[in-house]
């Protein structure tokens, strides 16, 4: 499965099979890659197993969610842009769990913290946590906005242009609201997000990743 496919096919899930767990080959290629991103972002994404009890109260009834026993916790020391870190290396956990053949959901507030569960340091918060394992069904597509809704993309403009905008349309976000807007100056993109928006730095990060994948980190820059 290409990333794009990736994008494609990963649809949030709240439904899990907790019968089936997460075989070792798979938790150590997640592992390699959480080390990865942890190292990249300077954050500290660790990933749980077996642990049932974040699932298991009212806000998890109240998000819809059954049989997680898997989720990744999103943490990162306090600072400025740790939300927006956390969403950018998150998204990249998640699409590579779709390429192995697991399905994940983004959650923000419909879950229970258990502490034991991770490890929090020094002036680090829990961000979000996503959940993980194999779903129940694969989830259904969100309906996306066209690019011109989302941007200032005209016919004409370049073709990495359009794939971007088209992999950012594919991220998840907030409730599915899709409040970012993309400009280009020659090479040079810019994108904004209402950041008092739920989540809304998070999304950012998660809609940088999709539109780099999309589009080709060498074939642009971001404009700060």
């Amino acid at each position: 499965m290409t990333i794009f496919e990736a994008m494609e096919q990963r649809h949030s899930v709240r439904a899990y099979d907790e019968t089936r767990p997460i075989p070792a080959e798979i938790r150590t290629k997640l592992a390699v890659l959480c080390d990865e991103v942890n190292r990249e972002g300077d954050l500290h994404l660790q990933l749980v197993f077996d642990e049932p009890e974040a699932f298991s109260g009212t806000m998890a009834h109240y998000g819809k969610f059954s049989g997680v026993k898997n989720y990744i916790a999103v943490i990162g020391k306090s600072g400025a842009h740790l939300d927006e870190r956390a969403g950018y290396a998150g998204e990249k956990l998640v699409l590579r769990a779709q390429q192995l053949g697991l399905n994940t959901c983004w959650v923000a507030l419909t879950f229970k913290k258990v502490p034991s569960a991770y490890t929090l340091g020094p002036k680090e918060t829990l961000v979000a946590v996503i959940a993980l394992g194999y779903g129940k069904t694969q989830g259904s597509a969100h309906r996306s906005k066209p690019i011109e809704s989302i941007s200032d993309y005209q016919s004409g403009d370049p073709d990495w242009y359009a794939r971007g905008l088209q992999a950012a349309l594919l991220a998840p976000t907030a409730v599915n609201q899709q409040k970012f807007s993309f400009r280009r100056a020659d090479n040079a993109v810019r994108v904004t997000a209402p950041l008092l928006a739920p989540f809304g730095k998070v999304d950012l990060g998660i809609v940088k990743l999709h539109f780099e994948l999309g589009a080709g980190k060498d074939t642009f820059h971001w404009d700060a």
